[in-house]
């Protein structure tokens, strides 16, 4: 019984080098964690509302314009954050 509790443990170790993870634990979403990447980009809470996340993208893209030392990767970076945060609203629509 023990040998098998070891061996158990054992397998449950490898799993977790190889998949980076538990075996019991849930996987996450690649949608959840473009979303919680974009909310951590605009610096908002995942409760912000349309008004929150215009201010905050605002915000960023002042900081990032080419015009002031950014790029416009990192513009493009803000505008698909805030167009997936967007879409993650109840109503879905940008106005």
């Amino acid at each position: 019984m023990i040998r098998l509790l070891i061996l158990a443990g054992i397998v449950c170790f490898f799993y977790k080098m190889i998949r980076g993870r538990w075996p019991w634990e849930k996987a996450v979403s690649t949608r959840q964690q473009a979303i919680f990447r974009a909310r951590r980009l605009l610096g908002v809470e995942a409760r912000a509302n349309r008004t929150d996340i215009i201010a905050a993208h605002k915000r960023l893209v002042a900081m990032v314009h080419p015009d002031k030392g950014g790029t416009n990767e990192q513009v493009h970076e803000a505008n698909a954050a805030r167009d997936l945060l967007f879409d993650e609203l109840p109503d879905g629509r940008p106005d």
